[in-house]
């Protein structure tokens, strides 16, 4: 069975941690168990902190536990350094930096909530799904 590498919205993140009951945290969940190859990015943890802690009142986790998770992240997950700025490239120049992550790692998918957001990844060979529809396929290939 192929190992989809795969990088994380930050839309992804902030459900997985506002519900237990969804696909996102379905997919977060099975982070321990290397299903796929998450790829990180310096500027990607940083925007994942960022947003998480802006949230953290709406959200069911405390900011010694982001930390902690963070820090898994951190453990787990592939790291790369970005070299391709070819920003503006997307609607939302906001984006950009998730595209050019996926582009160096050579991921077969953006996993996120706002696939609109990322009309033009395909061009670089990159899809982009909703964790249900990426759940949806590691359950297909298994």
């Amino acid at each position: 069975m192929k190992k989809y590498s795969i990088v994380l919205d930050t839309n992804v993140i902030i459900a997985a941690l506002r519900s237990k009951k969804g696909a996102s945290f379905k997919l977060v969940s099975l982070l321990e168990y290397n299903k796929f190859i998450l790829n990180i990015s310096v500027p990607l943890i940083l925007e994942y902190e960022s947003i998480v802690v802006r949230e953290l009142n709406h959200l069911k986790i405390n900011k010694k536990d982001l930390d902690i998770f963070l820090d898994y992240i951190c453990t787990i997950g592939k790291k790369y350094d970005i070299y391709y700025l070819w920003r503006p490239f997307l609607k939302d120049p906001k984006d950009d930096f998730i595209l050019e992550l996926a582009y160096t790692s050579d991921s077969d998918f953006i996993i996120t909530f706002n696939k609109k957001d990322f009309r033009g990844a395909q061009e670089f060979g990159i899809k982009t799904l909703s964790p249900q529809e990426f759940l949806d396929l590691l359950e297909k290939n298994k």
